[in-house]
């Protein structure tokens, strides 16, 4: 049981692990900061504002020794939600451990470690797609023969189905990308085919349970039988154990509901069951977000809640006295047929393509979870999925829960950047410089090799290398990558409906007053790469007449500035979900009356609580748009009614 935690600093996450463990929490799941994510130091110009914000950050060593502090990890079993740098968090956890006393085979956690998703979902993503690849099957070849308790990859079917995937969309990407994971452990040599079947029995699944928990239960039957015949048929693992799908579920986010929050509690629980109730297809770990999680960060007390869900689940219920209630149901085995035929058919077409790498690279992945998310939000505004306080029986009494929204979530010292990067410099002020520089320079050595790089890695932990460094190191052996957006072949509302026809009428009303069409520039400042909801802005602008400029993910300021000069756009739409709105806003609305263009107004979509709107506002902000405000036609209208403003029409 475990909340998924961590923020501001090393320390201040080391008090928050400490205090859920004592209330009964039987693991850590640690959230880590969007630099550490992708690879870099607080002090790096992307980093700017992004620093402790969804996590905590990790720059060495010293960071790790305080975040487990007093925390025995021979005895404790850690999750660490980390991927493009996941090698190095891993590096430094074990040199953390042997530290406390502790051998590297008695480590039990895991590392998410799913790259693939990243380019699709998360986009935390920091090499090219094989270059990932190889450090991914680099970790896992070293911890079947260094760490046998570690789950070395944990595949996540959950950040797929937060960017829209269906449940079978869910069931055949994650098995593609098993399948590129192993195919390339399996050929790469590393590992002896006698010991082939200790790579699959340590591989571990992340997945995500919708509030529809008859499907999300028939979609873990689903994938368990699945699993079993892929591990069995491709690779010929024999043990029945070895084949078991082991996995933990996050139950759905995206489901989640900033009107009527309280909503969120039932939705919670009706998404556990969906992944406890069947014997055969149980999750191993659970980890619930907090009712109040589409309002900002949660506080302790939030967290806590959601682990209490749990422990009644478990102890006062009867769930776990019984065998599987759903053996022999009819209803169950014809859905998980359904699903299972759907998902392999996906599954031929992905591997028809050349495996689930290639599929990324030609941008399919991405944009079938792109179209899949614009029909649901289309459902959703059409009232055809109802979700209940948004778009039916919004009528509703005053919450006390968020009665006083300041104190409804947790907020972060503003103080925690500047001291982390007061504790960066001091960090690499004590160190040996000379042991740095020769440990980085047997990993640049090492990445023109096929050599496991896990090896150096470690001796560049020990050295005192920081996250910025090791990382920087490997871009410059591996190159930068920019991820396919999934918008340009996506289509949403494009036919039909009298809102969007009125629209599109007045989006080319304007675009004749003003000369030309209408152009919105869609922009994601900072590393927040969570681009599901820039996305579904994107293709319904491009379907009531804008043209659309949207570049992916993780921009400057000043990049953004720069393209709203090139592609002399009329708006630019900025989304940002990591809480850095307060930093990164100012600059680009700065950065465009530096550049001259006070008549382009700036809208802001994102998680921002009041005050902080006000704030925004008062700096020259045109609009925001938080969770709240699902109708994104409705939104488009307001957009266009912006740019009219800001040009006196």
């Amino acid at each position: 049981m475990r909340t998924y935690a961590g923020h501001s600093s090393a320390a201040e996450s080391n008090a928050l692990f400490r205090r859920n463990l004592a209330k009964g929490q039987t693991g850590l799941s640690v959230a880590f900061d969007l630099p550490t994510q992708t690879g870099y130091d607080a002090d790096h110009p992307l980093a700017k504002g992004e620093v402790g914000k969804v996590g905590v950050p990790v720059a060495h060593l010293g960071d790790v020794r305080a975040l487990f502090d007093q925390i025995p990890l021979a005895q404790m079993n850690t999750s660490m939600t980390i991927n493009a740098t996941a090698m190095w968090l891993l590096a430094l956890y074990q040199v953390a451990a042997q530290e406390q006393g502790a051998l590297p085979d008695e480590l039990t956690g895991t590392t998410q470690n799913d790259i693939v998703k990243e380019y699709l979902s998360r986009g935390t993503y920091a090499f090219p797609p094989d270059a990932s690849l190889r450090l991914t099957t680099d970790v896992i070849a070293y911890t079947v023969a260094q760490m046998p308790k570690w789950n070395p990859i944990n595949i996540c079917s959950y950040h797929l189905q937060e960017a829209g995937a269906t449940p079978v969309q869910e069931l055949a990407f994650a098995l593609s990308t098993a399948t590129a994971v192993l195919d390339r452990v399996r050929d790469g040599g590393q590992v002896p085919p006698e010991r082939f079947g200790d790579v699959v029995q340590r591989i571990s699944f992340f997945v995500n349970a919708g509030v529809r928990f008859i499907e999300e239960t028939c979609k873990m039957r689903a994938f368990v039988q699945l699993w079993d015949q892929l591990t069995l048929e491709r690779y010929g693992v024999t043990d029945p154990k070895a084949r078991r799908l082991r996995y933990g579920v996050q139950v759905n986010s995206l489901g989640l509901t900033e009107a009527q929050p309280e909503n969120n509690v039932q939705r919670i629980v009706l998404e556990m069951l969906g992944v406890t109730l069947s014997k055969n297809a149980r999750a191993r770990a659970v980890q619930l977000p907090a009712w109040n999680e589409a309002l900002g960060l949660p506080r302790p007390w939030d967290q806590q809640w959601s682990l209490r869900m749990q422990q009644v689940l478990a102890y006062e219920s009867d769930l776990l006295e019984y065998d599987d209630i759903f053996d022999g149901s009819h209803v169950i085995e014809a859905k998980v047929a359904s699903l299972v035929e759907g998902a392999r058919e996906e599954i031929d077409r992905v591997q028809a393509m050349g495996g689930a790498v290639a599929a990324v690279e030609s941008g399919y992945l991405k944009q079938a979870l792109v179209a899949s998310h614009a029909e649901r939000r289309q459902r959703i505004e059409s009232g055809e999925q109802v979700v209940v306080g948004v778009n039916r029986f919004e009528n509703t009494e005053p919450s006390p829960l968020t009665a006083d929204l300041d104190t409804a979530i947790q907020t972060v010292d503003p103080a925690a950047e500047s001291a982390a990067l007061t504790s960066l410099q001091s960090w690499r002020a004590q160190r040996d410089a000379s042991a740095v520089d020769a440990a980085l320079g047997k990993l640049r050595a090492a990445a023109k090799t096929t050599d496991n790089l896990m090896p150096v890695t470690l001796e560049c932990a020990r050295a005192g290398v920081t996250t910025g460094e090791w990382a920087g190191v490997l871009r410059e052996m591996y190159g930068e990558y920019r991820a396919p957006t999934g918008v340009s072949g996506s289509v949403g509302v494009s036919a039909g409906g009298a809102q969007i026809a009125a629209v599109r009428a007045k989006v080319a009303e304007t675009s004749s007053e003003l000369g030309g069409r209408l152009r919105l520039l869609v922009g994601k400042p900072g590393l927040d790469g969570h681009s599901n909801g820039a996305e579904q802005v994107a293709v319904r602008a491009r379907d009531v007449g804008f043209e659309v400029i949207y570049q992916g993910i993780r921009l400057t300021p000043e990049e953004i500035v720069a393209a709203a000069v090139a592609e002399d756009v009329h708006c630019v739409g900025l989304s940002i979900l990591s809480g850095s709105h307060m930093e990164l806003v100012p600059q680009v609305v700065a950065g465009l009356r530096e550049a001259g263009l006070e008549d382009v107004p700036v809208v802001v979509g994102g998680i921002v609580p009041d005050a902080d709107a006000k704030s925004l506002r008062t700096a020259g902000v045109a609009a925001i748009y938080t969770p709240k405000d699902y109708d994104l036609t409705g939104m488009m209208a307001d957009v266009v009614q912006v740019i009219r403003h800001a040009n006196k029409l």
